[in-house]
This record gives C-alpha cells, sequence and structure tokens, in this order.
C-alpha cells in the first residue's frame, strides 16, 4: 500500500554521460552468467582425477619397464579424458547460450525514460524498477515504494516478505511479491551479495543425484582394495615366482588396472552432457546436469493451474451486476477501468479486465494496494469525475465475502464451468486497515475466462501411463480448478479440495494429499508446506510454476520447473526452466533423464563385472602362487571389445525404463555373479593350461587360452545386457567378436598382443568351458532377478 505521506517521487535517473564515465571507471555489474563450470575448471575436473592419478602412475610405470603395447591402458585414458572434455565444452556452449535467452533484463530508468538491459549493464548508482515477480539483480536502497513487499527469503530463510520504504536497503537475491518501485543500485559486481554467494557456491551444483553418489561409493570400495591386492601381486611375482622386477611390475600392473572402472564416471559425465545438448536444443535450460535424473525418478509432479494447465492471458466474458449494487454498468466499467490503471504492472486477471475496460479517465487514484497472492485481493483508493470518493476491492469472492453470502452461490455455478470469477466491492474502511475486508459492498462479479493449453492434456496422460501422480495446486478457487482440470481429463479432478481446510499436521496433510488430485485457494507458504508434506511420505517431488508465489516452493522441491515467461525469481531457483513456455517439454526431459538412468545401469554392470573378475583373479593369483596369467595389453583389448566400445554406444542408446531406485543393489546383484563367474571359468582354463603346456613359451599359451575364456565370457556378458535385441545391438555384439577374431587372425596383432593359440585341444576346450559358464551366467542372471527383484 502506498504511503499518502510519503509521496512516490519519479526519478529520472542517470545520464548518459554518467553512465558512460562509471563504465570507464569499471563500476559495472560484470558478474558473468554462472550457467556451467568455466573452461579451466572443466578440464581440471576431467583431467586432475584420483583414478587418472592412479592409472596415469602405473602408465609411467610401464613406460619405463616396456614395452610400449603394454601401456596402451594410458592411451585409453587419454582418449576417455578428451571425450569428456571435448562433450562437457559442448554441453557448455550450449547452457551458456540457453542462459543469456533466459537471463532476465531488468528497466533501469536513464535520461528519465525505462530501458531493458542485461544484467551486466547495469552500474553503480543505476536507477532499477521493480515489480511483482522481478528479482532484485544488485544491492541497493529504495528511491520510490508503492506498497512494495520483498522476500527474502531465499537470502535469510525468512518466508514473511517485507514491507519497503524509500530510504530501506534491497539486496540482491531477493524478489518483489507485491506492489512496485525503484532503487538505487548501491553495490554492484562481485561486491553485490548474491554475487558474493555465488562466489561460495555458484550455480554449478549438483542436485542428488544417485548415480553420481552410487558410483563414488562403488570406486571408494575400489580403492580400498586396490592397495591390499597390489602388494600381494608384487611380491607374489617377485618372491615366489622369482621373476625379473620388470616383469613381475608388468604383470602386477596388469592385475591392478582392469580394477579400475575409469570408463564409468566418464560415461555417466558423458551422457549427462548430451542429454543437456539434446534438451537444450528443444529449448529446455537444465541448469543443473543431474536435473534430468532427479525428474525421471519424480513420483508426483504439482502444477500450478495459471501459465501451466492454462495460458497466461484471460478475457473477460461477462459483468454480473449484483442486486446489492447501486450503480449502473457504464459506471462499474469506468471503476474497473481506473482500477487497471491504478496498477502500472497487472496481472493476468487485471491485464483482462484493462483490455475488456480500457476507460477509466477522469478518475484520479490516490491510494492503491498491490495484489498479493497471500491477500488474493487488490484495491484503490478512487476520485471520480463528479468530486465522488471510495475505496475498492477487486479480487477472489470467497476471501471477501463471508460464508454463506448469497453471491457465493452464483460464483460457485461459474466456477463449476471452469470460469474465474472477481469481485469487484466497495469498502469503507481505510486500504491499509487490516480490516478492509470487513462489511464490504459487493458491486459486481466479473467473470474471466482461461485459455488451456493446447498441450496439456497430452502431458497429463502421459505422466498418468508413466505412473506418475500430478497434483494441480493454485490459489484459484478450488471448484474452478477442478473444472479446469476436469476438461483436461485428470483423474480425481471431480474431488476439488480447498486447501483451506487442510489439516496443518504434515502426517494428515500428506494423507490429505495423497487422496486429493486438485486443490484450489492454496498460499505461498502452503505450497511449501505440502512438498514437504508430500516428501515425508517418501515421494521424490516435481514442482512446476511461473509466479513469484511459487518460489518458496519450487525452492523445498526435488526439482524445481520454471516456465521462461515466468518471473525472475521462479528461474533462479528452478533446476529446469522450459524456455518455450510448453508444459509439452516435460516428457521430453523425463525421457531423456530415463534414458541416462536406464543406460548408466546397463554399463555399470559391464564396468563392475570388470572390476569383480579383476579383483578374484589378482586373490587366486596370490593364494595359489602361480604367475599371473595376463600382460595389461590383453586387459585392454579384453577391456576396449567387451565393455569400452560397445558401453559408448549403450550409454547413448534410446532407453524408456522407468527409473528405479538402489543403483548400487541393483548393479552389483548382477555384477558379482558374473564378475564370479567369468573369474572362476579363466582361472580354471589357466590352471588346465598350466599342465597341459610346457617349455619356454608355456606362459604365452596359458596366457592365451585364458584371454580366450575371459573373452568369451565377457562378450556374452555383454549379449546378455543388450537385451532386448535391436539390429544394431546384434550388429554391435558381432562387430566385437569380430574384432577379437581379427587379432587372432593376423600375424602382426597377435605379435602386438602377444596371442598365439597353440594346437587345437586346449583352445577348443576354453571355448566348452566358457560355453558351460555362459549357460551358468543365464540361470545365474534368471535366478538373481527372480530373488532379488529390483
Amino acid at each position: 500500500m502506498s504511503d499518502p505521506a510519503v509521496p512516490a517521487v519519479s526519478h529520472p535517473g542517470l545520464t548518459a554521460p554518467e553512465v558512460a564515465a562509471r563504465v570507464a571507471r569499471g563500476e559495472v555489474n560484470d558478474v558473468p552468467v554462472r550457467s556451467s563450470r568455466s573452461i579451466t575448471e572443466i578440464v581440471r575436473a576431467n583431467v586432475f582425477t584420483r583414478f587418472n592419478a592412479i592409472i596415469g602412475v602405473l602408465f609411467l610405470i610401464i613406460l619405463v619397464v616396456g614395452p610400449i603395447q603394454d601401456g596402451l591402458f594410458g592411451f585409453v585414458i587419454v582418449a576417455n579424458t578428451a571425450i569428456g572434455i571435448v562433450q562437457e565444452l559442448r554441453a557448455k556452449k550450449t547452457l551458456d547460450a540457453l542462459a543469456v535467452i533466459g537471463e532476465a533484463r531488468p528497466t533501469v530508468r536513464r535520461d528519465g525514460a525505462p530501458t531493458s538491459v542485461r544484467t551486466g549493464e547495469i552500474v553503480l548508482g543505476d536507477l532499477i524498477e521493480l515489480g511483482p515477480g522481478e528479482k532484485c539483480v544488485v544491492d541497493g536502497e529504495v528511491r520510490e515504494a508503492d506498497g512494495l513487499e520483498i522476500d527474502e527469503s531465499l537470502l535469510t530463510g525468512e518466508a514473511d516478505p517485507v514491507l519497503k520504504k524509500p530510504g530501506d536497503a534491497v539486496m540482491s537475491g531477493s524478489f518483489v511479491v507485491a506492489g512496485g518501485g525503484a532503487y538505487t543500485a548501491t553495490k554492484v559486481g562481485r561486491e553485490a551479495y548474491a554475487a558474493q554467494l555465488a562466489e561460495e557456491a555458484s550455480r554449478f551444483t549438483l542436485v542428488h543425484s544417485e548415480l553420481r553418489t552410487g558410483i563414488s561409493q562403488i570406486l571408494k570400495y575400489v580403492t580400498w582394495m586396490m592397495v591390499p591386492v597390489a602388494i600381494g601381486l608384487i611380491l607374489s611375482q617377485l618372491v615366489v615366482q622369482r621373476h625379473d622386477w620388470k616383469e613381475a611390475v608388468r604383470r602386477m600392473v596388469a592385475g591392478i588396472v582392469p580394477m579400475v572402472p575409469e570408463g564409468l564416471v566418464l560415461l555417466t559425465s558423458v551422457a549427462f552432457a548430451i542429454g543437456v545438448i539434446r534438451l537444450g536444443r528443444k529449448q529446455c535450460l537444465v541448469q543443473e546436469l543431474p536435473a534430468i535424473e532427479g525428474l525421471a525418478r519424480v513420483d508426483v509432479v504439482c502444477l500450478d493451474k495459471t501459465g501451466t494447465l492454462t495460458e497466461g492471458g484471460m478475457d473477460v466474458t461477462e459483468l454480473r451486476l449484483l442486486p446489492a449494487a447501486s450503480a449502473d454498468e457504464g459506471y462499474v466499467r469506468q471503476v474497473l477501468g481506473a482500477l487497471g490503471a491504478s496498477d502500472p504492472r497487472p496481472n493476468a486477471s487485471l491485464q483482462a479486465i484493462i483490455d475488456a475496460y480500457p476507460d477509466g479517465s477522469g478518475w484520479r487514484c490516490t491510494e492503491t494496494l498491490p495484489f498479493s497472492s497471500a491477500r488474493k485481493y487488490s484495491g484503490a483508493s478512487l476520485d471520480g469525475p463528479d468530486a465522488e470518493s471510495g475505496s475498492w476491492l477487486l479480487g477472489a469472492p470467497d476471501v471477501l465475502l463471508p460464508e454463506g453470502h448469497t453471491a457465493l452461490g452464483e460464483v460457485e455455478d461459474l466456477n463449476a464451468q471452469g470460469l474465474r470469477v472477481l469481485l469487484l466491492a466497495r469498502t469503507e474502511r481505510e486500504l491499509g486497515d487490516p480490516g478492509v475486508t470487513q462489511g464490504v459492498r459487493p458491486t459486481a462479479l466479473v467473470v474471466l475466462e482461461q485459455r488451456l493449453r493446447t498441450d496439456a492434456a497430452d502431458t497429463l496422460r502421459y505422466f498418468a501411463e508413466q505412473h506418475v501422480s500430478a497434483k494441480v495446486i493454485s490459489g484459484d478457487n478450488a471448484v474452478s480448478v477442478g473444472a479446469v482440470a476436469a476438461k483436461l481429463a485428470l483423474t480425481g479432478a471431480e474431488s476439488p479440495v480447498d486447501a483451506r481446510r487442510l489439516p496443518a499436521g504434515r502426517r494428515e496433510m500428506a494423507e490429505a494429499l495423497d487422496r486429493g488430485a486438485v486443490f484450489g485457494r492454496v498460499t505461498p507458504q502452503q505450497k511449501r508446506d505440502m512438498v514437504g508434506a508430500l516428501q515425508s511420505r517418501g515421494h521424490t517431488v516435481a514442482m512446476t510454476g511461473d509466479g513469484v508465489n511459487d518460489v518458496l516452493a519450487l525452492k523445498d522441491a526435488d526439482i524445481g520447473v520454471s516456465m521462461g515467461s515466468g518471473s525472475e525469481a521462479t528461474r533462479a531457483v528452478a533446476q529446469i526452466v522450459l524456455l518455450d513456455n510448453s508444459f509439452a517439454s516435460l516428457p521430453s526431459v523425463v525421457a531423456e533423464g530415463r534414458r541416462v538412468i536406464g543406460n548408466i545401469t546397463r554399463v555399470a554392470t559391464l564396468f563392475l563385472t570388470k572390476t569383480v573378475y579383476s579383483v578374484l583373479l589378482a586373490i587366486l593369483v596370490v593364494c595359489t602362487r602361480v604367475p599371473y596369467p595376463f600382460l595389461p595389453r590383453h586387459l585392454t583389448l579384453l577391456s576396449t571389445l567387451t565393455i569400452g566400445v560397445p558401453a559408448f554406444f549403450l550409454a547413448l542408446a534410446p532407453n524408456k525404463e522407468r527409473a528405479r531406485p538402489h543403483f548400487v543393489r541393483r548393479v552389483m546383484r548382477y555384477a558379482l555373479p558374473a564378475g564370479v563367474i567369468a573369474g572362476l571359468a579363466t582361472f580354471g582354463v589357466y590352471v588346465l593350461a598350466r599342465g597341459y603346456y610346457s617349455g619356454a613359451d608355456a606362459l604365452g599359451a596359458q596366457t592365451s587360452a585364458a584371454t580366450l575364456t575371459l573373452f568369451l565370457v565377457s562378450i556374452w556378458v555383454l549379449a546378455i545386457i543388450a537385451r532386448p535385441y535391436t539390429w544394431w545391438r546384434v550388429v554391435l555384439v558381432l562387430a566385437m567378436g569380430a574384432g577379437f577374431l581379427v587379432v587372432l587372425a593376423i600375424p602382426w596383432l597377435q605379435q602386438f598382443f602377444a596371442l598365439k593359440l597353440v594346437g587345437t585341444t586346449l583352445p577348443w576346450a576354453a571355448v566348452g568351458i566358457a560355453v558351460v559358464a555362459g549357460v551358468v551366467l543365464e540361470f545365474a542372471w534368471r535366478w538373481v532377478g527372480r530373488k532379488f527383484p529390483a
């Protein structure tokens, strides 16, 4: 509400020469938009990893002891790291381009005229205009205030908005919930409060990612296992087998390298990055990479009706004078026109009234009460052309009128048709009076029709098919919201709930939310409480919205989704911004997240199967005191053909499986038996070969037989993971098998990889054992699926 004692003053702002002088002095808001990591951070994050350090040290050791073909794993790491950097740089380019599109453009006053500028073009001393939903982009001091209420909860945690008057401080990162005004920038750039917070925690923070957490947990255990295994191997090969130190080191490295599932981390990052690029092409800005995973795990999506199910615009369809009104329709039209003219930043409802009743000339506004989603009404004190003065309220009928009022029955009938109804009423009290709504004289009902989004019904149907519960949470009348939802065929829309009757307790509220699907008259704080209540029952909650009243709920939800045309505050706190304002983009985000989760789960089984059989082989070698069967080059070849190349294609393939929790358990339940079977089959053939071959080249023949067995069992694991088969998956598995045959068939490749099958008896025995292992693998896979369902 404006204060008559402090009249609003129109300040002209800076002049062009003053702006130029400040730019020359560097007094510019030059904080870059951080939509992703910097190039330096990307390179550092991909190069300086714990596992790159381990592999790098082992690679340097091989360079010393030779030969170079045993160091091929080092070149694979270089290639993988390069791929990770390139893919993330591509994602960064897409993100940065989209961030510029979605970047707020505040209005500053220069030379007395309002001008829209980029955030980075604001200079010290600029006069910045504010309206509902707009974010304060720099610190400053209020110069003009017209019922200016600012929410500082994102900074202070205090949910109640603060009424600001001229001279009050404004912090960057806060946003306007009601009223309007202007403030002078006193701190810009890195001196601003929000910028200082951003320095400590930039926008590139990760929402909770079960994939990342699970992989980190696996890698932690692998690291602890590597140290004792390495010590055991080096002692076994050096002391027991009496190999020369170079050969002992080579075989120790061969035992350690395959334990590291280094490609799994890379593929996860690549899959996320490519997902961001794909969604970027659909005008969907993912501000935090794992957010696409988070939305894929969502089982409840809370939708704000306005701007999500309906388009932003509205149309006035009818003006109904109430029996108690003492004015004619022409007079009421003029009052509505004057009310519209009194608000410099009208919301969608008031804009429809302005469009329908543009004639407010001859009326003068002396005081205003801006609309607030918490109050559900606005007001103005008007002086009419005939010297008549009075105060008027415009807002929700069920808020302005006492329960049981005769006009509310008429309102209910209109709401049941999906129409929105506002009440114009006269009040005898001052607008600043807390009881301003008491004893109002209802004058007219303004009937508005909302425009349904053409894509909303299909999107709701998609969520229903995917077993994701949709909850419509709106500040509008519950019956009206239910009627709109019913037109979109939302299950449960026939039983809308008035949120004012919801229980206050979290557990009771959660039960009511589980039962219902449509909730009206929800306050901003209630939206936040509803999200918390749903989360308390184990739900993963997404919240969509575009208005300033959605910010608190968006911030607390597991995944916040904002419309691109929404307020700056909603875009700032959301993890996903739909730049084209299309609710229909959400299924694409869900599908992309499911593709990432499903595929990474698949390929993680490949990587961890290798880790399991590598650890088992190393333990068996140490316990039986035999030479380690492989050189690093053998396992590099096997990893490339059975894991590296196929995993890359499988990670990027289409996948519509529903995301499931417990990533580590789901991966290890298959990787553990598969790794054990592969390790035992391989070691069994190696032991047979040790008894069969003798002589100077016996170790080479034994190694070749063991390598053949391990390859066949690994390719069988790949064939299982590639199911269900499509033509390209069949081609992929066959191509990997053909690659191994090429190595065995070409002499110089045989020599390069030290692979030569000697005789026919043992190689065919190796094939037979591998086939038996494959059959056991099939039974084990089915048994695990029944015994430990996901």
